[in-house]
């Protein structure tokens, strides 16, 4: 079993005739989906989409992938194929777009409609190729050939990449749904073909390797919205993902079967439904839908507010009701409905929404207390039942935390794939796959790139360390003005804090060893700027640590006369 090694270096030239994978985000996490294939010079990208910060990321809107491996290269890109809709596989679209505007978008109807929605508020206009399942397409070197497969978003596939190399299954997200609500179902019958063809790489959604067995269907979801929704006696405001058409239908369904009115909060709860309505995936009955800005003139037991922000969002819908920051005001009596699961990491961020609600008055429903949504990716006995219908000859899990990659591999190796050719690659793992054999071959750069506002990629590691420390200890400026011919102190020190819980007239017994320890290094005849500022740091900082056992962020300010 392949895996990487922390000192892998650049790789080799790719031989003559072999096919390159480099994912530069989805593996090791839940999101940043984001696969490069290189052939003969050319690349193709399967996915573009973000990763959302967690509390240790603070101010960080977005992460992206790191483009610096294509950017140079960004002629060579024959297309970008969009998988589906959700935000970890399209979401960093219009920051790629933005350095090359013409890239071909391939995909499904309503994954296009979505995309060119998002990218209208960036000003940018795509070159769209659209595809359905069952057909094939070509792009430079590459033949690909498309599968439906059942996910919790409608028009989700699969992409088989053709080169002489060999044939790649990319199976994007999925799931094996029996009775899905839309009647798509997963193309076992295209995945056993291919199968029979020869798959020389599997590329398959690891996200649930870990569950047993079968995802429950659709379908048994419906009832219990239907009676959520029956049995409040005040309003019900569902949290759902901006983009997951079946649930937003489930409720209004109900919602029209027990008379009433549905409001959209969220702009792009707004904007996506909007598209699915227009393009026929979303069946709105007349009459339902009201405007979220006139909701709170209407009798709660008469509405049904469905929102974005069921994985606690801080500047979602939901999160900002929990915390009274919102025009709609939770109320004692009043049912909040969380359909979707929990993200890996944002467990902590969804109980504080939860909490907040509940403080507020509102019964809160969710998967831990009831059958209120269902996974839209494959579990364990639907993985195996995948690779035994495909039998691939190189297996590499994809889209998952270290612990579903790896959970992924051992479902692989149980159905007979050889050890040596399952590879369990990280972001920036280079695999290539030469005369039937995929294996590691060095590393490139695939870090985190930070969007916080209108900046991409100017906020650093050690800028969120920074904010850390100032989030969590505070911070101590002091403001000391000396003679720039001496060292000598010629006013100050002056002190200063926020946030370090210290109390200002503590400070008094740090200055006179400010000034002794600046009179020593005068002596010496120390007048750099730089060193007076480390010695001021130094000594306040140590003194803290040892008074306070606390860490702030000292900030000196040195001024010269």
């Amino acid at each position: 079993m392949s895996h990487p090694h922390p000192e892998l270096g650049s790789p080799p030239p790719l031989p003559q005739g072999g096919l390159r994978i480099i994912a530069l985000g989805g593996l090791g996490e839940i999101g940043r989906n984001m696969a490069v294939f290189e052939y003969d010079g050319r690349l193709l990208i399967v996915d573009c989409g973000v990763l959302f910060p967690d509390p240790e990321q603070p101010g960080v809107d977005l992460i992206l992938p790191d483009f610096d491996y294509i950017r140079d290269r960004l002629d060579d890109v024959e297309a970008v194929v969009l998988t589906h809709a959700h935000e970890d596989h399209i979401g960093a679209v219009p920051y790629l777009l933005r350095e090359r505007r013409d890239i071909p978008l391939v995909g499904s109807r309503l994954t296009l409609a979505f995309i060119e929605a998002k990218l209208t508020e960036h000003r940018i206009q795509p070159v769209k190729h659209q595809v359905v399942e069952g057909e094939r397409h070509t792009f430079g070197p590459f033949d690909l050939e498309f599968f439906a497969v059942n996910h919790s978003i409608p028009d989700a596939v699969a992409v088989a990449i053709r080169t002489p190399a060999g044939i790649v299954l990319h199976t994007g997200d999925f799931r094996m749904d029996q009775l899905p609500s839309d009647g798509r179902l997963t193309d076992l019958g295209g995945f056993a073909r291919l199968g029979t063809e020869g798959v020389d790489l599997l590329m398959s959604d690891s996200t649930n390797a870990e569950v047993p067995g079968f995802v429950t269907s659709e379908r048994e979801i419906g009832p219990v919205i239907d009676e959520v929704i029956r049995t409040s006696a005040k309003r019900v405001i569902v949290a759902s993902f901006a983009s997951h058409v079946h649930r937003v239908q489930q409720v209004m369904d109900a919602a029209a079967r027990h008379g009433r009115k549905v409001a959209l909060i969220g702009r792009s709860m707004v904007r996506n439904m909007g598209v699915a309505r227009d393009l026929g995936y979303l069946h709105v009955p007349p009459d339902l839908i009201v405007d979220g800005r006139e909701i709170e003139g209407w009798p709660p037991e008469d509405v049904v507010l469905i929102c974005t922000g069921s994985q606690g969002e801080p500047m979602a819908a939901l999160s900002r009701m929990a915390n009274r920051d919102h025009p709609i005001r939770v109320a004692d009596g009043d049912t909040v409905l969380l359909a979707s699961s929990l993200v890996p990491g944002n467990e902590t961020a969804v109980n504080k929404v939860i909490n907040g609600l509940t403080r507020w008055g509102a019964r809160v429903v969710h998967k831990g207390n009831a059958k209120v949504h269902v996974s839209g990716h494959a579990a364990a006995g639907e993985l195996l039942y995948v690779l035994n219908l495909v039998r691939p000859s190189n297996f590499m899990p994809v889209h998952g935390e270290w612990r579903h990659l790896r959970a992924h591999a051992k479902l692989a190796a149980l159905t007979g794939v050889p050890d040596e050719n399952i590879v369990i690659a990280e972001d920036g793992v280079v695999v290539d796959l030469v005369d039937g054999q995929a294996k590691i071959t060095g590393a490139v750069q695939a870090g985190y790139v930070y969007v916080d506002g209108s900046s991409v990629g100017e906020i650093t590691d050690v800028s969120l360390k920074d904010r850390r420390i100032l989030g969590d200890e505070g911070f101590v400026s002091v403001v000391v003005v000396v003679d720039s011919t001496t060292g000598k102190v010629t006013a100050g020190p002056e002190i200063h804090a926020r946030g370090s819980g210290i109390d200002p007239t503590a400070f008094e017994d740090i200055i006179p060893q400010i000034e002794k320890a600046l009179q020593d290094r005068a002596a010496d005849g120390v007048v750099d700027m730089q060193q007076i500022r480390q010695v001021v740091r130094r000594t306040v900082g140590r003194w803290v640590s040892d008074t306070y056992r606390r860490r702030p962020m000292i900030i000196p300010v040195v001024v010269e006369v």
